[in-house]
């Protein structure tokens, strides 16, 4: 097989300098993450230094290695590691003819790149390559390009950010022939004097275009207009999805259920009849986002429906799993993956679509919404309307923000306040019985998935 790269490609693309010859079949800079035959980059960074984890490295087979000082392991040695992992992100980019689509939005970013990462794959298996996990950001792109094989035909990347320009610096590296937005919300508003100025980040996407590129755009987004702008200047054709009349790719009837969404939809001059296997009424929106990128990138649509039919597993994006209790089972809804004012709204309306057998109960466990700055206060006040609507009956708010929404919430929805994530678990781990649903959300920091993991070990 050919490698993903040898020490003479990896320095002729940093401009390093060669300890001997090696070759090696994956990248990472986490040292946990290394496998056989992995280039490990030994980052240097305010925390801690990689270059002190170069032992454990070699311990768990790393073939090579990207560093800069002198170390007794084969290896490419340069100035700047962070510097060097970019360069070899923009050689990965450079000598691929893959269809290159980005990724980005205040939601469902991650859910859209997986979904159309698998929509492709039906089609080219072994020849799609997808950024993993979320890894979205100045240091998670440039791994993600350089883990990409020479000869993938389809690549997906998700790009994130929490200032302006960040997205730009992303979208050189990344150079999409497709640009997708999700959606605009109000995340990291600490960081963003109005939603709009987060429509203009998130609308730096487009700049890194390729000649002859597609912008994909929310048609129902207050910010299409907006968003439609940014494109115009770097884009040869912008396409839009949603619900409304006018929307290149629309959902023209659909019907929502606990566990999933069936829908048509037309797009350009196809018709399309499909299943989605996550719930909720932003998974449809997704969906369109997912038809519209396959579209463009000349996609199978057929098997992009089938595709979508088989999305069920999101560990943190609505996940679902059985946990035993005395006389039956209780079902999470796994939504612990960061959280803000819509994607919040969003799960908790899927939380309100599944009706309890028995006597259960529905519970959310509510995680504060963090980087939302001076609105923080009305942003989780905010929520009130949704967890009602939802018909919780108890809810367990977890970190001090959440103490704007216990205010704000009924009498009738019995409500506990949480410290923390081991604080939330103890408490729930009490009060869960057989039947009840729960929602489990919040910011990544405050930690929910420590709470899923445990919750987890008595998974039916």
């Amino acid at each position: 097989m050919t490698p993903l790269w040898t020490s003479d490609a990896i320095a002729t693309a940093t401009g390093g300098l060669a300890s001997g010859a090696f070759a090696v079949d994956g990248v990472t800079f986490d040292s946990r993450e290394v496998g056989p035959r992995d280039l490990f980059v030994a980052l240097s960074g305010e925390a801690t230094d990689g270059h002190r984890f170069v032992d454990q490295a070699v311990q768990r087979g790393a073939s090579g290695f990207l560093v800069s000082e002198s170390i007794d392991a084969p290896n490419v040695q340069v100035v700047d590691t962070m510097a060097g992992l970019t360069a070899l992100a923009v050689a990965a980019r450079a000598r691929t003819s893959a269809k290159i689509i980005g990724v980005t939005g205040s939601v469902g970013k991650t859910g859209v790149k997986e979904a159309i990462r698998l929509a492709l794959t039906r089609a080219m298996p072994d020849r799609v390559h997808a950024s993993v996990k979320s890894y979205n950001n100045h240091t998670g792109v440039p791994l993600s390009l350089a883990r990409m094989p020479a000869d993938t035909r389809a690549g997906v990347f998700e790009m994130g950010m929490n200032h302006a320009g960040e997205l730009a610096a992303l979208t050189r590296l990344v150079r999409p022939h497709i640009a997708v937005v999700t959606a605009i919300a109000s995340a990291h508003r600490e960081f963003f004097a109005s939603e709009e100025a987060i429509a203009d980040a998130k609308g730096e996407i487009f700049a890194g275009l390729e000649p002859g590129g597609v912008a994909i755009v929310p048609f129902d987004s207050p910010h299409r207009d907006r968003l439609i702008g940014h494109a115009r200047d770097h884009a040869a054709r912008i396409v839009t999805f949603g619900l409304g009349e006018g929307a290149d790719v629309r959902a023209t009837a659909f019907t929502h259920h606990p566990d999933c969404t069936t829908a048509t939809a037309t797009i350009g001059e196809h018709r399309l009849m499909f299943r989605i296997g996550m719930a909720g009424a932003h998974w449809l929106s997704n969906a369109l986002a997912v038809l519209a990128a396959v579209d463009a990138a000349g996609g199978d649509l057929a098997l992009a429906g089938l595709a979508l039919a088989e999305l069920t597993e999101l560990p943190g994006r609505g996940a679902r799993f059985a946990v035993l209790r005395d006389e039956g089972t209780a079902t999470v809804i796994d939504e612990s993956y960061n959280a803000n004012p819509a994607s919040m709204a969003a799960a908790l309306g899927v939380l309100g679509g599944v009706k309890p057998a028995g006597q259960g109960r529905r519970i959310a466990v509510l995680g504060e919404m963090r980087e939302l700055g001076d609105g923080s206060d009305g942003f989780h006040a905010g929520l009130a309307a949704a967890v009602e609507a939802a018909g919780v009956d108890r809810a367990i708010l977890v970190g001090d923000a959440m103490a704007a929404l216990a205010d704000a919430l009924p009498r009738r929805i019995t409500t506990t306040r949480a410290a923390d994530a081991t604080d939330a678990f103890a408490i729930l781990d009490k009060a869960l019985a057989a039947n009840d649903v729960v929602l489990i959300k919040g910011s990544n920091s405050v930690g929910l998935g420590s709470l899923v993991a445990r919750l987890r070990k008595a998974a039916a």
